[in-house]
């Protein structure tokens, strides 16, 4: 292999002749320079590291190669050996000629004169610079001279590395400046080792090296890497030579791996940055973290916060359209769809916008289409990258690995997720894979309930943690029915010790004072109108289990304690059903009736006449309510909890498959109310993106009308 690779090198340095006539023109000497010195300095001096083992020789032959006709990302074996680059003479100039030019440009910037300096800089940048002898030669094959020559002066210059300390600032600068990835494979190695040489000599090097790496990968375009008068490079190329760069970089010196978790923080596209540029960084961020676990966790956090940053700003632009300008991004969204899907992940030139056109760009409405329908699609693929990435994991969802991979997604919950209460589709990655089995069902949980009953915790994620325990109990499809009625049971028992330490100073309902308590049991009446088929325990020979409407009027047993638990919160001081969501009040006084489980209207009679404010214990604004501040005054309705509930129907088109099976509609009970067809929990619950946003996905209310047909 070595004499291979060797071979390949000394035939890529070789300048075509013309005619195969001019002698000397496109020489190249056959034997390597005799006196080089190795550009990497001797293991002592790599940064006091470790020095560079047969395992570190490995990790430049291995990288990700081009996709496959599926699709499917692939690996196989590339040659990228760093140790047998054979550098030759390219026409006249020598190694050591190179050599005396920069120390004379180095020399003169010293003493203030910059002529050659300057020259050096342009030269290092990649930029074609024509000596006046060139010029007057008018040999036709000089300017590719030069372009293999830029090869001769990386080799050189790695001999004045110790010399590039901050008075060179501009020339190290220009060097980084340099655009390696469109030119030969060659060239990538040579610089690649000069890089490694340069940041062995100056330590401080080594953030603007992982810096100017880290920032190419958001290029996703041809004309983001491209180099005039060179062959064209694929992006898989490019990939593949941007992670065996770092992975080499990386092996010689473990100190970046310290650093490189703060640059690619740093260097991820901002949120309103095009969506190839998003797309590109995190696949290239996948890739990274395949051979750089000790900074796995970093790169996932980062990943999931900026897709909770653009999930929470999506909804908020979603909510403050009017249904036209939402219908519009329903459409660009469909025709992106069929027009463009297969391309997003190429890195085209070109977006495809449906709505793009010179008139979009002077018009807001416009913009702000285009605006949301990026949105909604950096989050669709990143999601369903983010599906496949973990899947392989879960193969056998009861192994040590499944849950050392969920722990890994919980903690990601608990901290990014959870605290932001307008995310509306990141979290469907710990409720797709939280029901692969019971064990992990059980962990997530466990999770939810040492948050909403941990006293040091702050309200609102007391709250929000009761939601997403009620909302992953009441929608999970593979959520079994003991499950069910031992969360159940678990919640009745916090509800109860709320209940006991809140009702000797209550004087009525005050969703501020009381709010963990009202977020409980509104949880456990969400549970109750989904799942309510779990909490029966027998029922008479007439009922079929698969006809719901054979349970109404009917005298059921129900698990015990289930209705006593709830009576005596519903009827005690405390008045819940006034605080509680009215859309959840009232589906539940339907069922509860109907089912002969409690009778609930008169009290909802009787708190039509009971005011909030009167035992309200202060202005409403310390944000420990689920809700929008943004209340009327003469309207008590902010003074009520909202039906916070946030595994509300997935609608994202790309990914919606990986939860399709995982999901559990609600499922319209006929003969519950004959007068109101439209009187159901989703119709109240979805928000925008579900309600106006219809992207070839039957909604929970659809299901129903289907059902009903």
């Amino acid at each position: 292999m070595p004499s291979r690779i060797a071979n390949s090198c000394e035939t890529s340095m070789q300048v075509a002749t013309p005619c195969g006539e001019h002698a000397g023109q496109a020489a190249v000497v056959g034997n390597p320079i005799k006196n080089i010195r190795p550009i990497l300095k001797t293991p002592s001096q790599l940064l006091g590291k470790r020095s560079l083992s047969s395992s570190d020789d490995d990790t430049m032959d291995e990288l990700t190669a081009d996709n496959s006709t599926n699709g499917a990302r692939k690996r196989q074996k590339v040659e990228f050996d760093l140790k047998n680059i054979e550098v030759h003479e390219i026409g006249v100039r020598s190694v050591e000629e190179i050599k005396t030019e920069i120390s004379k440009a180095l020399e003169g910037h010293e003493r203030g004169d910059d002529e050659e300096y300057d020259i050096l800089k342009d030269t290092l940048s990649g930029k074609q610079v024509l000596r006046h002898d060139d010029i007057e030669d008018g040999d036709p094959s000089i300017p590719e001279k030069r372009r293999q020559e830029l090869k001769i002066y990386l080799v050189a210059l790695a001999s004045f590395t110790p010399q590039l300390g901050r008075s060179s600032s501009g020339l190290v600068k220009s060097v980084l400046q340099c655009e390696w990835l469109g030119r030969d494979d060659q060239f990538a190695k040579i610089y690649v080792q000069f890089l490694a040489a340069l940041i062995s000599a100056q330590g401080s090097c080594l953030n603007p090296v992982l810096s100017m790496i880290v920032e190419k990968f958001s290029a996703s375009r041809l004309s983001d890497w491209s180099v005039p008068n060179f062959p064209p490079v694929s992006k898989e190329a490019v990939q593949r030579r941007l992670h065996l760069a770092l992975q080499y970089l990386l092996s010689v010196f473990p100190a970046a791996k310290a650093v490189l978790g703060h640059v690619v923080a740093q260097k991820y596209p901002f949120h309103d940055d095009a969506k190839r540029m998003h797309l590109a960084y995190v696949d290239n961020m996948l890739q990274l973290r395949e051979y750089a676990p000790s900074i796995k966790n970093e790169i996932m956090d980062l990943i999931v916060s900026r897709l909770v940053k653009i999930d929470v700003e999506m909804q908020m632009d979603l909510e403050d359209m009017d249904d036209r300008v939402t219908a519009m991004v329903a459409m660009a969204l469909k025709s992106s769809q069929e027009n463009n899907l297969e391309d997003v992940d190429e890195g085209d030139d070109s977006d495809a916008e449906s709505v793009d056109s010179d008139e979009s760009e002077e018009d807001n409405e416009y913009a702000r289409v285009k605006t949301a329908k990026e949105s909604i699609e950096k989050m669709d693929y990143i999601l369903d990258a983010l599906f496949r990435l973990y899947t392989p994991h879960f193969t056998d969802p009861d192994s040590d690995e499944a849950m050392d991979v969920f722990t890994d997604l919980l903690a990601e919950f608990s901290h990014i997720i959870l605290p932001n209460l307008k995310s509306r589709h990141t979290q469907f990655l710990i409720f797709h894979f939280g029901q692969q089995s019971e064990q992990l069902m059980d962990a997530f949980c466990g999770t939810c309930i040492n948050i909403a009953f941990e006293s040091s915790r702050p309200p609102v994620l007391q709250q929000a943690a009761s939601a997403y325990l009620a909302s992953f109990v009441a929608r999970g499809a593979h959520v079994p029915g003991h499950i069910v009625v031992k969360i159940f049971e678990v919640l009745g028992f916090h509800l109860d010790q709320m209940r006991a330490t809140y009702e000797p100073t209550c004087r009525g309902p005050d969703v501020r004072r009381y709010a963990p308590y009202y977020s409980l049991i509104q949880a456990l009446l969400y549970i109750f109108c989904f799942r309510w088929q779990d909490l029966v325990r027998s029922v008479p020979e007439d009922v079929d289990k698969d006809d719901l409407s054979s349970y109404l009027d009917q005298d059921l047993e129900w698990e015990p304690e289930i209705k006593n638990l709830l009576r005596r919160n519903i009827y005690c001081p405390l008045n819940p059903l006034k605080v509680c969501s009215p859309a959840i009040v009232e589906q539940f006084a339907k069922i509860a009736h109907r089912f002969r489980f409690q009778y609930v209207y008169p009290l909802l009679e009787k708190n039509k006449r009971v005011r909030l404010s009167q035992f309200s214990s202060g202005a409403y604004s310390s944000g420990s309510g689920l809700r929008d501040l943004a209340f009327d005054l003469s309207d008590e309705s902010w003074q009520q909890l909202d039906s916070y509930f946030p595994f509300d129907p997935y609608q994202l088109p790309v990914s919606k498959h990986w939860v399709e099976s995982d999901y559990l509609p609600w499922r319209k009970i006929p003969g519950l109310d004959d007068e109101d067809d439209e009187d159901d929990l989703d119709s109240d619950n979805e928000d925008d993106l579900d309600d106006d946003l219809d992207i070839e996905e039957d909604t929970a209310t659809d299901d129903e009308e289907e059902a009903q047909s």
